[in-house]
């Protein structure tokens, strides 16, 4: 195999795209991205046009769709590959355009930091987007938990929060949620020891507002589905996904009584 001949094996094309072997291997198992190519040897190997299809998946997936709506999309026949082009370009400058907004919001909380002001729950939620839960729900927390020792650690933590702390829960955050969307989409069984690290790292996540024990998580965890606001969050990342973490952390706890 030489780059010349534009094949490339699996290892190349994850080193090439920055994706795992192992997420490759999926999308070759479920049909989305196939190799269309054989070694001598009959190693398949990706051409040019392979890598084109991996890119405008990969493209669809930063934008949250589920590998079942990208396939659709990409297979139909009444769409060519300029049309799929076109609306991801339209789907990215809107998230720029939402990005640009959010930097704002965040300039605005920067400044506030900087005259000392307590940045209230409706300016904390503008890092995180308008798709959490925001001032309506902290109201909703503070009336059902505002006596407990959690409402209280939560909120003597989060009153020390830079704007710093803020954007880096979340970043984390948001690749916690990219790595749980990757595993259902990669078919990982909740109770599985790669499951049951996400689960404690989901865990890990909430001890930085309170302590939170393993009955608490799955607390939270119920509460995905039956807060449909919540429910959507997850299900706009990925088709599912809020059942998806319900039932990985359920079952890292189950393992840990």
């Amino acid at each position: 195999m030489s780059d010349s001949e534009h094949e490339y094996t699996v290892g190349a094309i994850a080193r090439l795209v920055g994706i795992s072997v192992r997420t490759l291997h999926h999308y070759d198992h479920v049909g989305l991205v196939v190799p269309s190519g054989r070694t001598g040897a009959g190693y398949r190997v990706y051409d040019d046009v392979d890598v084109e299809r991996l890119h405008q998946v990969l493209t669809y997936r930063q934008l949250g769709f589920s590998l079942e709506q990208i396939a659709t999309l990409l297979d139909d026949p009444t769409v060519d590959a300029m049309a799929h082009l076109r609306d991801q370009h339209e789907l990215l400058t809107d998230r720029i355009d939402r990005l640009r907004r959010m930097v704002a919001a965040v300039e605005d909380m920067m400044n506030a930091k900087k005259k000392g002001i307590q940045l209230t729950a409706a300016e904390q939620a503008e890092i995180f987007g308008d798709d959490w839960p925001g001032e309506e729900y902290a109201a909703e927390a503070e009336e059902r938990w505002g006596d407990t020792d959690a409402w209280q650690q939560s909120r003597q933590r989060t009153g020390a929060y830079s704007k710093g702390d803020w954007q880096e829960v979340k970043a984390d955050t948001d690749a916690l949620e990219a790595r749980l969307a990757e595993a259902m989409a990669a078919g990982v069984a909740p109770g599985s020891p790669e499951a049951n690290a996400l689960a404690e790292e989901h865990r890990a996540s909430i001890n930085r507002f309170y302590d939170c024990s393993h009955d608490m998580q799955v607390n939270l965890a119920q509460m995905y589905l039956a807060d449909p606001r919540f429910t959507e969050h997850y299900d706009e990342r990925a088709a599912g996904l809020a059942q998806y973490v319900r039932d990985v952390i359920v079952a890292n706890a189950d393992q840990q009584h």
